[in-house]
């Protein structure tokens, strides 16, 4: 059986590979692993397109012109392009204006949306409108976790840097020295929201040139209570994308960060796959369209010799790891629980890797020259561990169906 299985694994190495095979092998994992969609509530300049810069890490003017209206009052920035969708951000500005009714967002957004982040300034407290509507936006689906982000916290101690560490953390402020003026504002923002929010996060991203000597200040707080209260599939894409936040902060440069964290993504659902030996055929036929893509990207073909090299200098020791993880999953119960989630860390962080060390070949063969495995091994490995690290600092403790 075991011979089969390699045999299985290795033609899934091959350009001979049937495309509708791997097609329909990716389609049931993205079935698995929908694309989380965030629905951002929150008046006009309260801080919605810091939070998508911060999650996406994106620029301003990118996110901009990303919107698409598609309703009256809402409009949807797909990120980073419909071709490879990693969130979707629904941003409905319509609270600003008298007489808004959610009844249109409701019907034709309510499906779609896993998330609702609504966004106040922590001072701001002329929430009327928000405070009508948002008791029937949350009435139409009741388990959908709402999570309230306070944003420009600076406004209440000017002329001041933020507080450290950070104390907003459970359920009230760890500082004695916070200014009265905050924590007066706390205090009736977390009462005024207490039935219609499940966890409130505070936060204040700025921009460099402002002074701050943390511009992302609570942000790794509120990705920590997404993570939380979002199930484990949605979840998956978020976190990848934290692994990925420098790549894709110097996205546009290249085109080739959105490629690898949506496969690493689907890598992530398919190596926790409860079943021994499943998901290496899986993990492998996603690393490979991973690899025809990014070759596409870079305006060469992926030769016979060019994928042999690579699968040889990474992909069986990278498929020897996985195959010690997967025979966790042999081990009834707990072992199969933690086959899983082991399992689902290290398809999606090597992955990443993998994805890393193929644009560190191609670039060096667009230069003139190819690498040799001792340094391309070492540029992997140093991906491998950086991505591990990272997503074991990303992951929830408790884990969600």
């Amino acid at each position: 059986m075991l011979g089969n299985m390699w045999q299985r694994v290795r033609g899934l190495f091959s350009p001979r590979v049937s495309e509708a095979e791997v097609h329909a092998r990716l389609d049931k994992l993205r079935e698995q692993t929908p694309v989380p969609v965030f629905w951002l509530l929150g008046k006009t300049q309260s801080g919605k397109t810091s939070i998508v810069r911060y999650l996406t890490g994106a620029e301003r003017a990118e996110i901009g012109k990303g919107y698409q209206p598609c309703t009256r009052f809402t409009s949807k920035y797909i990120f980073p392009n419909e071709q490879t969708p990693l969130l979707t951000f629904l941003d409905t500005r319509g609270l600003d204006e008298p007489g808004y009714d959610p009844k249109e967002d409701i019907a034709l957004l309510n499906d779609q949306a896993h998330l609702i982040l609504v966004v106040v300034k922590l001072l701001d407290h002329a929430q009327q409108t928000l405070m009508e509507q948002l008791p029937r936006i949350r009435a139409a689906k009741p388990s959908r976790p709402i999570v309230l982000v306070l944003t420009c916290l600076h406004e209440a101690y000017p002329q001041q840097q933020h507080p450290e560490p950070y104390p907003f953390t459970g359920e009230g402020p760890t500082s004695s020295t916070l200014s009265p003026d905050l924590l007066q504002s706390l205090a009736t923002q977390r009462e005024r929201f207490a039935r219609l929010v499940d966890r409130v996060v505070l936060i204040d991203l700025t921009q460099p040139e402002e002074g701050f000597t943390q511009p992302d200040y609570g942000g790794e707080q509120m990705r920590h209570t997404l993570l939380e209260v979002l199930p484990a599939g949605l979840a998956q894409t978020l976190r990848t994308l934290a692994v990925a936040q420098h790549d894709l902060q110097n996205l546009f440069a290249g085109k080739a960060a959105p490629t690898i964290t949506a496969y690493s993504t689907l890598a992530a659902t398919a190596g926790a796959v409860p079943l021994p030996f499943v998901d290496l055929i899986l993990i492998s036929g996603v690393q490979t369209r991973m690899l025809y893509d990014l070759a596409q990207l870079y305006g060469q073909p992926l030769t016979t010799a060019r994928l042999a090299e690579l699968a040889g200098a990474l992909g069986l020791g990278l498929l020897g790891r996985q195959a010690g993880r997967t025979l966790i999953k042999v081990i009834p119960g707990l072992g199969t629980i933690i086959g899983s989630v082991a399992g689902g860390a290290l398809a999606a962080a090597s992955t990443y890797a993998l994805g890393k060390a193929f644009c560190y070949y191609y670039q060096a063969v667009l230069e003139g020259h190819v690498p040799n495995t001792q340094d391309l091994k070492k540029y992997y490995n140093a991906q491998l561990v950086q991505a591990e690290d990272a997503w074991k600092r990303l992951h929830p403790s408790e884990k969600k169906s």
